[in-house]
């Protein structure tokens, strides 16, 4: 240990320095008169007071040099500890091969608990595409050694434990030379651990401090294990498990963070710059330290070389190469955002958090991403400038109720925190008389039935009653429509004929028919009803409409094709059996009156040109626009607004008013005719509208006594 600067020792107190003092008082002559003294033992030097000084200033020396050599002491002291630790594992290590290590330290290997690591769940969609990963705190693509370059093992077997082929679970070489390097530099410098040791401690041990105990442990598990599993079936769990920095758990994740490639297609160079990185991840990371990165992978290289693997020219070209990143959006990257996020959402609340995070699942969906393109063009055609609303699509397959495309767009304006498409609840305005018409279907009301629909009309029945008074209704710019059938009166929207409709079936059972066709918030059963003021997600109509188009049968929307965990076991498949919601013939009638609306209604600038039914909705003042239809393949939702406030929808798309027939329903026709182009022309159901006559009316009430102020419901665009 060096001295402490700017101190230096007195000369050393022995029988030299004793002697000199004596020589010069003159020892061993006589006093005048007196006899001579004998001279003391040579041992004996302490009876000299000449010695004082020197014993003093030795005293001072070593005051001074406690001083300043206080912190090398400890340090001293903590590399003393380091060492009997050490030593403890030697000792321990011996006893376990003398002896059962179960009994020597008190470990099982079949009792201990490994870690549980969760690995990357990726969801695709139905032509194998990945839209994405699972968002996690650990990313972790576990692959067998034959899908890694031989690189890797090569040199994470140079670099961390390069007997590793030739020694058990522990290497005594390894440790006797450790202790060795720590007690020539009086510190720890070397470990000693094996990768099986390093295996079991990140499987079995991860958390525990370094102890005495833990480290005995450590080697009694890496002992038996290693009488278990073979040598490769290790290495291949080490490199599966072992952190490399940057959320990579394992080679593959690894080579995907760093390289953007798989493990199995990475460089010499490349391994031995992942092989460096388990030692210490923050200090070696690549990004944020290059210049460390690049050092500790040549230290890599050269172990390689040493281990024979390479030639030196190899290595010296190697060493020489620049460290060049390709960092992946592997799992970052999100494809069709608004149905990913669904069906994470899905998987969470059908398969648990945990589960779906860390599950290691694969998942098939039923998005088609074709239609999803499609459904993205479709939309930024009309809608693309930064004051634009926003708009949001849904297609549903009606026959099994595999959602195949899901999307929206919110022009100039920040992402949203949800989704427009299947979290939003808007005012569906007319689109909802569909529930109204079916209701009435279902009481026997025929289409050919006779209705009287004026300009305005006032509903003076006592259950719309309000604070206000009676129920007024207009239609749509106060446009008295006259007498007409109730097939032509769904095609034109007309509001205070759908108000008598509403009368004469109840606002309950249209409630009942809205929630046996799909949708699932809550409705009021409230007159005002059939002109949509209740909130609802485009999800939600789509899966109505869908009920429609398949008959009658409802299926519950169904993102995903099939989940499966590990080893390909089927967790979850999609269901192809729906539930009779509505009877054949109601629906039937249904349709046949809402292909009027596309024919020659409302919805014309709709038409696909090719038998279709829908329904145009238009909320109060503008602020919401749809357009839902279907074709038998097909049921697809349109919905336009602003997300941020009920916003009035003004001069969008060259309309001076947006109503559901005019920017919604031309979103729909682009969509619709190239998402059904190649596919066969069927026909929707058709059915007799019926006798013709009178439009059944419900039972006189007495007039109201005192009267009352109306309630006025301002018309609602078709």
């Amino acid at each position: 240990m060096p001295e402490p600067p700017g101190v230096a020792p007195p000369g050393p107190l022995t029988e030299r320095t004793a002697r000199e003092v004596k020589e010069r008082r003159g020892a061993g002559s006589t006093r005048p008169g007196r006899s001579a003294t004998p001279q003391p033992p040579a041992a004996d030097l302490t009876d000299w007071p000449e010695l004082d000084a020197v014993r003093l200033s030795h005293e001072h020396w070593r005051r001074r040099r406690a001083r300043h050599r206080g912190p090398l002491r400890r340090t001293a002291a903590i590399a003393g500890l380091a060492l009997l630790a050490v030593a403890a594992a030697i000792t321990g290590s011996l006893l376990l091969l003398a002896g059962d290590p179960g009994l020597a330290v008190g470990c099982n290997l079949a009792s201990a608990h490994p870690r549980v690591v969760g690995r990357d769940t990726f969801i695709r969609a139905e032509n194998g595409m990945v839209l994405g990963a699972v968002p996690t705190a650990q990313n972790r693509e576990p692959v067998p050694l034959e899908r890694m370059s031989p690189w890797l093992p090569k040199a994470t077997v140079a670099i961390e434990d390069r007997r590793f082929w030739q020694h058990g679970a522990l290497d005594y070489d390894a440790i006797l030379r450790a202790a060795i390097a720590d007690l020539k530099a009086g510190r720890v410098l070397q470990g000693g651990s094996t990768i099986t040791q390093q295996f079991v401690r990140d499987r079995y041990l991860a958390g525990q401090g370094a102890t005495l105990h833990r480290k005995l442990k450590e080697a009694c598990l890496a002992v038996q294990l290693a009488h278990e599993w073979p040598k490769r079936r290790i290495l291949q769990a080490y490199l599966n498990l072992v952190f490399y920095g940057g959320q990579a758990y394992g080679a593959e994740a690894a080579a995907r963070t760093f390289f953007g490639r798989s493990a199995n297609s990475l460089t010499l160079a490349q391994a031995a710059l992942l092989a460096g990185l388990p030692q210490a991840p923050s200090v070696y990371d690549p990004f944020a330290r290059p210049v460390a990165a690049r050092a500790r992978r040549n230290e890599v290289l050269r172990a390689i070389c040493k281990a024979g693997y390479i030639s030196t020219a190899r290595y010296r070209s190697a060493s020489s190469s620049p460290v060049r990143l390709h960092p992946s959006a592997r799992y970052t990257r999100i494809l069709a955002a608004p149905f990913f996020n669904y069906v994470t959402r899905e998987l969470v609340r059908r398969l648990g958090a945990q589960r779906a995070r860390r599950g290691g699942l694969t998942v098939e969906t039923t998005l088609d991403p074709r239609l999803q393109r499609l459904a993205n063009k479709a939309i930024s055609g009309w809608l693309y400038k930064p004051s634009d609303p926003a708009a949001a699509l849904v297609a549903i397959d009606p026959r099994n109720g595999a959602v195949r495309a899901m999307t929206f767009a919110n022009p100039g304006r920040a992402a949203l925190a949800f989704n427009l498409a299947s979290q939003s609840h808007r005012q569906a305005g007319s689109a909802f008389k569909v529930f109204t018409l079916t209701a009435a279907m279902e009481r026997g009301i025929a289409l050919n039935s006779v209705w009287h629909g004026p300009a305005s009309l006032t509903i003076p029945n006592r259950s719309c009653l309000n604070a206000n008074g009676p129920w007024v209704v207009h239609n749509f710019a106060d446009e008295a429509t006259g007498t007409m059938t109730l097939l032509r009166a769904i095609a034109h929207s007309v509001n205070t004929i759908f108000a008598q409709v509403i009368m004469r079936v109840g606002p309950a059972n249209v409630v009942d028919v809205a929630h046996r066709m799909g949708i699932r918030s809550h409705l009021k059963p409230v007159c005002a009803l059939t002109l949509g003021p209740e909130g609802v997600s485009p999800l939600e109509m789509t899966t109505a409409f869908a009920t429609l188009a398949a008959r009658g049968i409802r299926h519950r929307p169904q993102p995903l094709s099939a989940v499966l965990g590990r080893g390909g076991r089927a967790l979850m498949r999609l269901d192809a059996n729906g539930k009779r919601a509505l009877s054949q013939s109601v629906v039937d009638r249904v349709t046949y009156a809402l292909t009027g609306v596309v024919r020659a209604g409302t919805g014309r600038a709709a038409d696909p040109g090719r038998p279709a039914a829908g329904k145009t909705g238009t909320a109060e003042n503008f602020k919401d626009a749809w357009f839902c239809g279907y074709v038998p393949q097909l049921a697809t939702c349109v919905w336009i607004g602003y997300p941020q406030a009920e916003i009035p929808m003004h001069g969008v798309g060259g309309f001076a008013q947006v109503v559901g027939g005019s920017v919604p329903a031309r979103i729909w026709h682009d969509f619709m005719l190239p998402a059904m182009a190649g596919q066969p022309v069927r026909g929707l159901p058709t059915a007799s509208p019926g006798r013709v006559g009178p439009a059944p009316q419900a039972p006189p009430l007495p007039p109201l006594s005192p009267p009352v102020p109306a309630t006025i419901t301002p018309a609602l665009p078709r």
